[in-house]
């Protein structure tokens, strides 16, 4: 067992290689961020339980959204210099940047539940309930919540719509309470430079599309009903 004492990010690189114009190889890599946080490691912990009631499981997924959210943001939120003077004297802190729009765009419905824990650490930020709205300012950036990435099919729906509307990678971050290889695969060879941050990185997923070992059915262990005709 390998043990990360300084409780570091650990990252996963997928990497591709590709052929550019001038017929040299180019890498591009998709980037798994798995944060070693004892919390993170806890709620994930409670994801996989199937003994755990619908109540504690929805909050798992709202604190491992807040916790997930929270490593995304560290090196990416747009900040600023400021002024200030506190009770002794003057000095200068940094502020967060809420020129630049921040969009949180949860797949429905079992996304909603990470993005209820993340509103807490996404200052300014702005709710796109309907899926990907039809302006985007350039400068945005996107948050995408999506329970998790078994096949990485939903995603990568949400991902193109995204593309057509000339949305960079770079301006994206997913979070995701889990994800499993296979969809990692698919997601590495349409967008291989994205970021995601998750609790986990699954082996497999079933013949049913369920990741293994996994957390089960969001959407049946929160007990929540939707209409099937509306379903992807």
């Amino acid at each position: 067992m390998i043990r990360n004492e300084g409780l570091l990010p650990v990252i996963y690189l997928f990497t591709l290689w590709q052929i550019a114009a001038n017929e040299r190889l180019m890498a591009m890599t998709l980037r798994i961020i798995v944060p070693p946080h004892p919390l993170i490691a806890h709620w994930l912990t409670m994801l996989r339980n199937a003994s755990t009631p619908a109540p504690l499981y929805s909050t798992a997924l709202e604190e491992l959204g807040r916790w997930l959210t929270y490593e995304a943001l560290r090196d990416w939120l747009p900040h600023r210099n400021e002024a200030v003077t506190t009770p002794e004297t003057k000095t200068e802190g940094k502020v967060i940047d809420f020129s630049v729009p921040l969009l949180a765009l949860p797949l429905m419905p079992e996304g909603f539940s990470l993005w209820q824990g993340a509103r807490m650490v996404l200052p300014n930020s702005h709710l796109c309930l309907e899926g990907v709205p039809n302006v985007i300012e350039k400068n945005a950036g996107i948050v995408i919540f999506v329970d998790q990435i078994a096949t990485g099919q939903k995603l990568l729906l949400e991902l193109e719509l995204l593309k057509k509307q000339a949305v960079e990678p770079q301006r994206i971050r997913v979070v995701t309470a889990l994800t499993a290889a296979p969809g990692l695969k698919n997601l590495a060879e349409c967008f291989p430079e994205l970021n995601i941050y998750t609790a986990s990185i699954d082996p497999d997923v079933s013949e049913e599309g369920m990741i293994v070992p996994g957390i089960g059915n969001p959407l049946i262990r929160l007990n929540i009903r939707t209409n099937l005709r509306s379903k992807i």
